[in-house]
């Protein structure tokens, strides 16, 4: 008895999924339905296309805000599905109608071809690291902007610190103390402003110590510590990284995971001709963001004062030695480039490419350990 395949296409949505259905052979897609996004609705979808018993379903879904819950339903009843990268699937040149029964035709047609390109689904516990920091990313933004608007409101009413106290220093929060406002208005207005910039930081704070215990004690604290033997990785930035990544070894080289952060220059290439331009910013921002930063720290001379002590204590040699080998290479790097003439934007992001490739080198040298002690 001959096992047929479906190829299911959904289209989610907050409220309903659009299904379509590609058949093994080359007929043309159909489709099904529109059913509720609920885990009951799922289930039942799932047993009419199983009526018969030599059949055998995948299943495939848009990456989207929806998240990776449907996924992991059908995974609870035994079926292959995989999510799909909504900036690489093939578009027709011209089509200007979209709908929920598109979509959903669409993705089943492409999906049986073999022409969508899935993305890594993380566990449940890489995914709750990453929501905490990303809410402490959002908490960064929202004390940005409270700053922005306390400024705007002084500068409105042309107030400034007679001594030149810098904006959110120690003499200029001293300063703020000393304000007083004739209108209850303004009065409200000002206090509220203040409270806002105070809430914001404490509720930083409360993110940055569960990001300390998780960097202790978490599934991934290996890694996160093993990262911070890298020059300008501290514990924020460690574990952002860490986050991001959940696992290495979806990155079959370094090149992969640079590729993966966007910093990989561009390039456009006809012919005898070959140019490269900016660097493709088609990755994670998130990451790539903080290996910038992180870059800033290799124009200093290589050196491994206390503080980086105490960071790199009872870590693997092999980790120690990577770190070490990293600084005196990217900082060689700095100043070569520097001699060039290049602008520091373009060194550093350069610098930053690099150093992925040292976050690689580590964190696969993290989990052969890791590897190793799971035979043992």
């Amino acid at each position: 008895m001959s096992i047929t395949t479906k190829y299911i296409g959904l289209d989610v949505s907050k409220a309903k999924i659009a299904v379509a259905i590609a058949d093994e052979d080359r007929q043309e897609a159909r489709y099904w339905g529109a059913i509720a996004h609920t885990k009951e609705a799922v289930r039942k979808l799932i047993q009419q296309l199983l009526k018969k018993e030599d059949v055998t379903l995948e299943v495939c879904y848009e990456a989207g805000p929806t998240g990776y819950v449907l996924y992991r339903w059908l995974l609870e009843m035994n079926i292959s599905c995989a999510i799909v990268a909504p900036s690489l699937i093939p578009q027709r040149p011209g089509d200007r109608i979209k709908t929920d029964k598109r979509d959903a035709l669409r993705l089943a047609q492409l999906f049986r071809a073999g022409e969508l390109t899935s993305v890594y689904v993380p566990t449940p516990e890489d995914e709750a690291l990453r929501d905490l920091v990303r809410a402490r990313e959002d908490a960064k933004e929202d004390l940005n902007r409270h700053k922005q608007r306390l400024g705007k409101f002084l500068l409105r009413n042309q107030l400034s610190d007679p001594k030149g106290s810098k904006p959110w220093t120690y003499a200029n929060e001293e300063w703020l103390d000393t304000l007083k406002f004739t209108n209850e208005c303004q009065r409200l207005a000002f206090q509220e402003y203040r409270h806002a910039i105070w809430e914001t930081k404490e509720r930083i704070k409360r993110y940055e110590k569960e990001m300390e215990q998780q960097a202790e004690v978490g599934v991934q604290a290996p890694l996160l510590q093993a990262l911070q033997a890298l020059r300008g990785v501290a514990m924020i930035t460690s574990v952002t990284l860490g986050s991001e990544i959940m696992s290495i070894t979806r990155f079959r080289s370094p090149t992969a995971f640079m590729s993966y952060c966007g910093l990989v220059p561009s390039e456009f290439s006809s012919g005898v001709s070959r140019h490269q331009g900016r660097i493709t910013k088609a990755g994670n921002a998130h990451i790539r963001r903080v290996l910038v930063e992180s870059a800033w720290g290799y124009r200093y001379s290589p050196a491994i004062k206390k503080t980086m002590r105490e960071r790199i204590s009872g870590l693997p040699p092999k980790v120690q030695a990577i770190a070490w080998a990293a600084q005196q290479r990217l900082h060689k790097k700095y100043k070569a480039m520097m001699r060039m003439g290049k602008h520091k934007g373009t060194i550093v992001t350069a610098i930053a490419r690099e150093l992925a490739g040292f976050v690689w080198v580590i964190a696969m040298e993290i989990e052969k350990i890791q590897q190793s002690e799971k035979a043992a």
